[in-house]
């Protein structure tokens, strides 16, 4: 059966979903025509409206859900608009209850709701996991599985570059980035280095001095240094890396939006950060990419792609998968600013 309405359910977070776009990708490649439908969350969004294979994009408030007056208003319409068509394949990209729950309502053929291996809190009663034969590898891979397993003639390569992000930035969006640079008193068409300055996990985070530091060679090697990420969180941590710098850096904390940002990432030399959303977003629209990484595991979920590397903390007990150190390390902090630019030298060059 050729699929013509198709669900992805891929709702959080924001380097989940860039993982998830070469799935949309492949539908499209295998069947040009069919009609994509995209489940996310609103801070993801700006992600997906990127997706050149998305055609639709739902909504899922998950705060919103949080109350039972929240449910209650709620519920309906996602209901109505999940059920606005009948499809031929929904995919549980997510693998979680919430996402369990949209692909119980999402009406498709017995048979035809799968998911990746690794499904959680009972999403496998919902949907079928596929176990292909990346079970263990990169989870772009594990994606990529289930649409191998209806048919999707997906290539694979080990070092990533058969894989396709379809993402197209807005040509406004650049505009838009160019004006926020020069706002900041910067020129994107001057050589610069975007730098995220935030993760979710604390020990993700790459400290506040050691960024300074990185910065500060930058500016020895006439190179622009750009802070880039959002939240109060990663505001406060801005303005105290700019406190330790020598020169201020262009600093675009919380100031650009997702194609925005894009447009950034797409102008750099080069990204230099840890293991989090933005980075990935970095690898997959083919900027050079340094990636610090500590606490999580790079066979997983790593820099995947030619333009994807790897700097990782020395510990023993790196790959731990710990948010909080048991041990009280900063488990970037022995990433040196040094090592940094030493590595992100071999990529310039």
């Amino acid at each position: 059966m050729t699929p013509k309405n198709i669900l992805i359910i891929k709702l959080s977070s924001i380097g989940d979903v860039v993982h998830a776009l070469p799935v949309s990708y492949e539908l499209k490649q295998k069947w040009p025509d069919c009609r994509i439908t995209w489940v996310v969350e609103p801070a993801s969004r700006g992600i997906v409206e990127m997706d050149a294979c998305v055609d639709d994009i739902i909504i899922f408030e998950k705060q919103a859900f949080r109350s039972v007056g929240g449910f209650l208003h709620h519920f309906g319409p996602l209901k109505r608009a999940i059920q606005s068509r009948r499809y031929d394949l929904v995919l549980d990209l997510q693998g979680l209850f919430k996402s369990a729950a949209i692909a119980y309502l999402a009406k498709a053929p017995k048979g035809r709701k799968l998911g990746p291996v690794d499904m959680r809190e009972g999403s496998d009663h919902v949907s079928r996991p596929v176990r292909g034969p990346h079970a263990k590898g990169h989870v772009i891979e594990r994606y990529l599985d289930v649409v191998r397993s209806i048919g999707c003639n997906v290539p694979y390569a080990p070092d990533g570059s058969a894989v396709h992000f379809p993402i197209e930035v807005p040509t406004e969006a650049v505009a838009a980035a160019a004006a926020r640079f020069r706002q900041a008193g910067a020129d994107m068409k001057t050589p610069y280095i975007t730098i995220p300055i935030g993760a979710n996990w604390p020990t993700k985070r790459w400290p506040e001095e050691n960024i300074a530091a990185f910065a500060n060679l930058l500016y020895d090697h006439e190179l622009i240094p750009v802070l880039v990420g959002g939240g109060p969180v990663d505001e406060a941590r801005a303005a105290r890396i700019t406190g330790l710098m020598d020169i201020p850096p262009v600093e675009l904390v919380g100031k650009l939006t997702f194609p925005e940002l894009a447009a950034a990432f797409q102008h750099a030399a080069a990204t230099v950060g840890p293991d989090t959303g933005i980075c990935h977003l970095s690898i997959a629209l083919g900027t050079p990419t340094l990636m610090l990484m500590g606490p999580t595991i790079p066979e997983r979920t790593g820099p995947y792609g030619p333009t994807g590397h790897l700097l990782m903390a020395s510990h023993h007990c790196v790959r731990c998968f710990k948010r909080a150190c048991p041990k009280g390390l900063d488990c970037l902090a022995d990433i040196t600013a040094e090592q940094a630019w030493r590595e992100t030298e071999k990529i310039l060059r």
